[in-house]
């Protein structure tokens, strides 16, 4: 580069985005080192999928899938909003601040490993699978480990600052895939995915604590912070819970009305098709909420305009990876799999199609934790818990497995005029994003149906007679 072109404006663009601490430029590096983390992340998770599917039987995963319905079921249900809290509030740097949420974080994580040792037999019963009464337990205790991550860790999300979060994250994950495998080789047993968790989990703590830059954290109980965690908490709280169901709902319908192995085939299937979702997802919570508490919609047209370039950016960034798991389904799943797995290729197509809805409106609820609002967020999720469940039972009591995965694409169709209300309220609501890309969802589906249709096929065979 010449001296000429080193100071151009473009040049000096360029390294403001990279070097500069504004909030596009934090913004940019966020998102990029978001994108580095999850593409390795998921990377990671794909490649421990496919060694650990050829060790260990389907069972397996459908017992873990289980598991996870009632970690993520006591996560949700004790959530009140620690992270978001702290995100958004005025006192998100104070120190007092801070070490109460991770002295609530602490009591939270013991309290809810106690409580895996109390509903683990009923657990049990209930899906008729004997091991999830010592499963539940043993994974329990990742709960009370966590609870001692150092805010340092809600900090950096704050601030944008993903740099080290990324390596810490990726570091963990390599570690729990070699314990994984190691662990199958010897014990071939679900047993060798609860230890690379547990492990994992220690890692993690470890490095947080370690290598995060900041003050460490003590035990801390202020009444005044007590009560705006508590305040802005109680409606996260019910988000959370109503989530629970959202997340795992599938899980819960289908482990009940599926076996075991045909549970596990279905984990496989949503692995894959949640990997944009997840992205999106990831994205929002660590980007846009910065960028919405500091320029707000509302506030001029030209924040609006700003967010809608955005948006429109973030969609078919996430559109395009759902379009192609949709189109190619099946293939993958031959490719990627042995044939004990060759149902998951539809199980595939129908679940990226059924998350496209909820891919369009991805970027409107955070909006509302930004500001704040956290009832209405509580609104919009639990009208979505609703609307999934129904659409669940209802498909699975009418056409078994692809009914209740048709359902759950009508419910987060049903649920949109709600998404427009809040949208609305959020300044955020955007139609021509909505329109757009509602119309490339529906060529997708119809490609991605017309180039599957033996797997279709193959998945409605599942309950003849």
């Amino acid at each position: 580069m010449t001296d000429k072109d080193a100071n151009s404006p473009s040049a000096g663009r360029l390294r403001n985005l990279m070097q500069g601490q504004g909030l596009a430029a934090k913004a940019m590096r966020g998102g990029a080192l978001t994108l580095i983390g999850f593409g390795g992340s998921q990377l990671l998770r794909l490649a421990s999928n496919l060694i650990l599917t050829r060790i260990l039987f389907p069972e397996a995963f459908g017992l873990m899938a289980l598991v996870y319905v009632f970690m993520q079921g006591l996560n949700n249900f004790s959530d009140v909003g620690v992270t978001p809290a702290i995100m958004q509030s005025k006192r998100g740097d104070d120190p007092d601040f801070l070490n109460t949420a991770w002295t609530m974080q602490i009591i939270r994580g013991f309290t809810l490993w106690m409580v895996t040792f109390i509903i683990a037999a009923p657990a049990a019963q209930f899906f008729d699978a004997p091991l999830l009464e010592q499963l539940l337990p043993a994974i329990g205790i990742t709960l009370f480990i966590a609870g001692f991550n150092p805010t340092r860790l809600d900090t950096a999300n704050r601030h944008l600052n993903f740099g080290l979060l990324t390596v810490i994250e990726l570091v963990t994950q390599v570690i729990a895939l070699i314990i994984a495998v190691i662990a199958a080789l010897i014990l071939e047993s679900v047993w060798a995915l609860v230890i690379s968790g547990i492990v994992s989990t220690f890692l993690n703590l470890i490095m947080l604590t370690v290598l995060l830059p900041g003050a460490h954290n003590h035990l801390r109980w202020e009444k005044p912070a007590v009560g705006e965690l508590f305040n802005f908490g109680k409606w996260v709280f019910l988000s959370t819970a109503a989530g629970f169901f959202l997340s795992q709902g599938d899980k819960i319908i289908l482990g009940r009305f599926l076996s075991i192995e045909i549970l596990g085939i279905y984990n496989i299937g949503f692995f894959l098709a949640s990997f944009p979702l997840l992205l999106g997802g990831m994205v929002i919570r660590r980007i846009l909420i910065p960028i919405y508490r500091e320029k707000p919609p509302k506030e001029s047209r030209d924040n609006y305009l700003k967010l809608r370039k955005m948006r429109f950016l973030l969609s078919t960034g996430l559109m395009v990876p759902l379009g192609v798991l949709a189109l190619l389904s099946g293939w993958l799943i031959e490719f990627l799999y042995d044939p004990r797995y060759a149902l998951a290729g539809g199980i595939l197509l129908f679940v990226a199609c059924a998350q496209l809805p909820q891919l369009i409106v991805l970027t409107y609820d955070q909006a509302a934790l930004a500001s704040g609002d956290s009832q209405r967020f509580f609104i919009l999720s639990f009208c979505r818990m609703v609307c999934l469940i129904t659409g669940l039972l209802v498909g699975v009591m009418t056409f078994g497995l692809p009914g209740a995965l048709m359902g759950q694409g009508i419910g987060m169709i049903v649920v949109y005029p709600v998404v427009v209300w809040l949208a609305r309220h959020q300044g955020v609501w955007d139609p021509l994003h909505d329109l757009t890309f509602a119309a490339v969802g529906v060529i997708i589906l119809l490609l991605a149906l017309w180039v599957n249709a033996s797997f279709v096929n193959d998945l409605f065979a599942l309950n003849s007679p």
